[in-house]
């Protein structure tokens, strides 16, 4: 069962508008999509992630037990090195990422909203005689993201994670009114989504699906660790990266401007030349209005879809593609 997220507080800032699923809880935006997707492109202001879960783990084991779990080589990260990683099933599907960092004593993530449930319960379930503590701080916490060039100043005491894309902060959530106020302007989610996509980052939830592997997503360069030992579902991983390509690709598309909405989540994607009777050959996972290159969104497409091709999203959004996963 996922967990119904709690209204941010910052909700009740001027000009705040609510997101939808899956980021209920938070800002969708607080009045000017473009401003706020400008500022953070030049290093300004936050985005409030307060929705997404929160987990840690402690104990002297903590980082050796995780390596058997997770896709990324982990037995000795450095205190404050950035990571992410994939928890895989059995036949290699994506079932949660992680973004992780170690501050020498405690492992941080955080994830998806309303995963951490299912996630914590997984881990508990292979703790057997490691010497590991397992907790969801999700009420206590909240995530904040700082985009890269911010020079923001972080609270004494607060965890983070800092990625070539910003700094995610592990905040107080008692504290995150007052952090708001003193490092505005805030930037909604749609903002912090259309900058995603423009960088062609995968998300669970919206670019998988129940079969979706780790190569379709070109997740094997950034959350997956080739060399490392024995992990569930690393068979398939290695069997697809040693003998065979994967069945679909993740593909960037710049979407005609002349549409008024953007197409949804499971849009369908068809060869433009078939028309919208045509075949479909793949989805729409995110689409989103960006500052500079106007409607864009990234797609999962069936591999032997040539990279030249002129594609329809829905019935009638004509796409030009850009190739984020090889064929």
């Amino acid at each position: 069962m996922l967990r119904q997220s709690k209204a941010s507080p910052l909700l009740s800032l001027p000009g705040a508008v609510a997101a939808e699923a899956p980021d209920e809880g938070v800002a969708a935006h607080y009045g000017d999509l473009f401003r706020e997707q400008r500022a953070l492109a030049g290093g300004s202001g936050f985005v409030d992630l307060s929705h997404r879960g929160v987990v840690t783990v402690t104990g002297p084991d903590r980082l050796s037990w995780l390596h058997l779990l997770i896709t990324q080589h982990v037995s000795a990260l450095p205190p404050g090195q950035a990571t992410e990683a994939l928890i895989l099933s059995a036949n290699g599907h994506i079932e949660h990422a992680l973004y992780l960092v170690d501050d020498g004593t405690t492992t941080w993530a955080h994830v998806e909203p309303g995963t951490e449930g299912e996630l914590i319960a997984y881990l508990e379930s292979m703790k057997f005689f490691y010497q590991v503590e397992v907790a969801d701080r999700t009420a206590d916490l909240a995530v904040v993201h700082l985009p890269a060039g911010s020079i923001a100043e972080v609270p004494d005491g607060v965890t983070v994670r800092e990625t070539p894309h910003g700094r995610d902060l592990f905040l107080p959530r008692a504290e995150l009114a007052d952090f708001a106020a003193a490092h505005g302007p805030a930037a909604g989610v749609l903002a912090y989504e259309a900058l995603r996509v423009e960088a062609h980052r995968p998300r669970v939830g919206r670019e998988t699906d129940h079969r979706t592997i780790p190569h379709e997503l070109g997740w094997l360069g950034t959350a997956v660790h080739l060399q490392k030992g024995c992990y569930r579902g690393q068979e398939t991983v290695a069997r697809v990266h040693n003998l065979g390509k994967p069945p679909r690709r993740l593909v960037f598309l710049h979407l005609d401007g002349s549409e008024v909405t953007l197409p949804g989540h499971g849009a369908p994607v068809r060869l433009a030349s078939d028309g919208p009777e045509g075949r479909q050959l793949g989805f729409v996972t995110t689409s989103a209005r960006h500052h500079e290159l106007g409607p864009v969104a990234l797609a999962l497409v069936k591999r032997n879809v040539p990279v030249d091709a002129a594609l329809l999203v829905g019935e009638a959004t004509a796409a030009s593609q850009e190739v984020v996963v090889e064929p």
